[in-house]
């Protein structure tokens, strides 16, 4: 089993910057895909985007394009999302989620974290 844990989510104010972290433990592997998603209440899930296991692919939904970047530690077993520029539509609760499949390209989320909470306001 694999644990998923976030962190760095809280109060800030339109276009400020956070940065969320996700710790792996368990029995991980840093051969899977990562990624981020968001729900907004009254809202279905959404994607934020994800990276590949070795760090040098990742894809972002258009809504944060050019204002989110993800990264990993594959050595620290840890996944972040820096965000700047945000913007109120950005608050959610954020949720980090694993594939189980090594290599993959793409992320197919198989565990998930429970969430830490961004909210986005003046």
């Amino acid at each position: 089993q694999v644990q998923l844990v976030e962190s760095g989510g809280g109060l800030v104010q339109p276009g400020g910057s956070l940065r969320l972290s996700c710790a792996a433990s368990g029995r991980t592997s840093s051969r899977v895909a990562m990624g981020w998603f968001r729900q907004s209440p009254g809202k279905e899930q959404e994607f934020v985007g994800s990276i590949n296991w070795s760090g040098g692919s990742t894809r972002y939904a258009d809504s944060v394009k050019g204002r989110f970047a993800i990264s990993r530690v594959n050595a620290k077993n840890t996944l972040y999302l820096q965000m700047n520029s945000l913007k109120p539509e950005d608050t959610a609760v954020y949720y980090c989620a694993a594939g189980n499949v090594e290599y993959s390209v793409t992320l197919r989320p198989y565990y998930w974290g429970q969430g830490t909470q961004v909210t986005v306001s003046s």
